[in-house]
């Protein structure tokens, strides 16, 4: 075997595909099983959320960088593989187990600010980056198997797409039956016997396919990035930027046409993921074929601008004036249709997105250089920018710059990109006058982005049944839900996220007068109250 690995057997390939399938179903699972009970223990706000997703992608970050520096090319990748994913499975059980005591520790030392903040992150670093550090290391584990030839880095591109095959798989398992039907404990052990099954198969497949250690290294391999990489590392990671950024926005976006509920979330994530996968083995198909990768990757940013204003469009245009009745009896039917809906507006921007991830492998891979070194870099900087881009939208730019704003910046984001990957083309005069005229066209797409309607806020799946919306008085995206009051026939209406909270209509206001006293009945020595709505005479949002 050469020193860096060999392009194993065709028969052995979809046998390592199946494995990354089972690796990813069991990594979703975990994903939602671990929200949902850290949720319970630091709160479900935008923050705690933040700091959740933060502290689960930068451990995977953190996992495909250290591996290849870590473990030696001469140890069998597949045997390595195989403990990581044995691992990943104990992990999974010692959380299930730990999190009672957890709870407990984190109600007597939770403090409000800054210093709460501080506390939920010590808290998920605690419980998730041993294992996310483990789930990131698996692809450069696994990379180590290959050569860093066309056809090598193709397969790492269908090691990746099967990855999300299999959390797609993951994503709707868990939420539409093992934690339907069960319970968190069936869902933890089902992922780690899945876990167990990987490692099983994988170190049988260590003992019947020798490794021959490495005589050496070549010396490439320690090295820096050289400085036609940087760019494309820049590319990867704007575009994992953009598509955490997307995602959070379309999801806020999509949960108040569809509902905010725990299956719409499990279907809006599942519909991303399969469009991620999908365009992986387009895109790795495609690495194999084109001459010059780093222009197909500057291609598919210049493409996502458009892709992104597509959905843009569809989201405030289309979507919320499908007239389809929301009471359908039917869950399957409405499971289809939410299906529809989300495949309708989100599935071309995430073909582009997941095929950016094989092209860039491509377009930074070299002959004899390390193939874990190779992907942990690409995959360190796609997921790198995915975690800016989850917490900077969620946190900062949609609730400072609103929901339409967030998408026109996606767009341009998406154009810088496409810019760096295709700056070698700048050099003659028709590949610029040719980036220009693209890069005009997304400045127009940008300058057209249209706001979702009002309503939509004020109303969510109901607003296609409404004949009457009434006047907008007030709208408001926060970090954690978005706030609309509205007149209808002289009765003011207080919204929050589709939904009708509270109104001046008398028989609304003896209810919320009648709530305004449980506080002060349960309190024993009530000093102030406050209650938050809309009485007609005052200012929107206050009483």
């Amino acid at each position: 075997m050469p020193a860096t690995g060999a392009v194993v057997s065709r028969p052995l390939l979809p046998v390592l595909l199946l494995l990354f399938v089972g690796s990813g179903c069991a990594a979703l699972i975990y994903e939602i099983v671990w929200l949902q009970l850290l949720q319970l223990s630091i709160g479900s706000s935008a923050v705690s959320l933040g700091v959740l997703l933060g502290t689960f992608m930068g451990g995977m970050c953190l996992g495909s960088l250290a591996l290849p520096r870590l473990v030696s090319p001469g140890r069998h990748p597949l045997r390595v593989y195989g403990l990581i994913e044995l691992g990943i499975g104990m992990c999974g059980v010692v959380i299930l187990v730990g999190m009672p005591y957890l709870d407990r520790v984190y109600a007597a030392i939770a403090r409000p600010g800054v210093t709460g903040i501080l506390v939920r992150g010590a808290v998920c670093g605690l419980f998730l980056l041993p294992p996310a550090m483990l789930m990131g290391a698996t692809l450069p584990a696994m990379a180590r198997w290959i050569e860093t030839t066309p056809r090598g880095v193709a397969w790492l591109g269908y090691f990746y797409g099967g990855n999300i095959a299999g959390a797609v798989a993951g994503c709707l398992l868990a939420g539409f039956y093992l934690l339907r039907a069960h319970d968190v404990a069936v869902a933890t052990y089902a992922a780690a016997a899945l876990n167990g099954v990987v490692a099983v198969v994988a170190a049988g497949l260590a003992a019947l396919r020798p490794h021959h250690a490495p005589g050496g290294v070549p010396s490439q391999d320690h090295a820096a990035p050289g400085p036609q990489a940087w760019p494309v590392y820049l590319v990867i990671g704007l575009s994992g930027l953009c598509a955490l950024g997307a995602e959070v926005v379309w999801t806020r976006l999509l949960s108040l046409m569809l509902g905010p509920t725990v299956y719409t979330f499990a279907i809006i994530l599942a519909v991303f993921l399969a469009g991620l996968g999908i365009g992986s083995s387009g895109g790795a198909y495609l690495s194999r074929r084109v001459a010059r990768p780093r222009l197909a990757l500057g291609v598919c940013q210049l493409l996502l601008g458009a892709a992104i204003a597509w959905t843009a469009y569809v989201l405030a245009r289309s979507l919320p004036y499908w007239r389809i009745q929301p009471s359908l009896a039917d869950p399957w039917v409405r499971f289809q249709i939410d299906v529809v809906h989300c495949l309708w507006a989100i599935l071309p921007a995430t073909l582009l997105w997941g095929a950016s991830f094989p092209l860039a492998l491509a377009a930074v891979a070299r002959r004899g250089q390390d193939p874990g070194r190779l992907a942990g870099r690409v995959y360190a900087a796609n997921t790198a920018g995915a975690i800016i881009g989850a917490l900077a939208f969620a946190m900062v730019v949609i609730p400072g710059a609103g929901t339409q704003n967030s998408q026109r910046l996606l767009t341009g984001l998406a154009a810088g990109a496409a810019i760096l990957a295709l700056a070698p083309v700048l050099r003659r005069w028709r590949g610029a006058v040719l980036l220009a005229a693209s890069l005009v066209a997304v400045a127009v797409l940008v300058w057209k982005t249209p706001a979702v309607p009002w309503g939509v806020m004020a109303y969510g799946r109901q607003l296609p049944t409404r004949s009457l919306q009434g006047e907008l008085l007030y709208l408001g995206e926060g970090m954690n839900a978005s706030v609309v009051v509205s007149d209808l026939y002289k009765t003011l209406r207080f919204h929050v996220s589709g939904k009708v909270e509270a109104s001046s209509d008398q028989q609304d206001m003896r209810l919320q007068r009648m709530l305004g006293h449980i506080p002060a009945l349960l309190h024993p020595q009530p000093r102030s109250v406050l209650v938050v709505g809309a009485e007609r005479g005052s200012p929107p949002g206050h009483s």
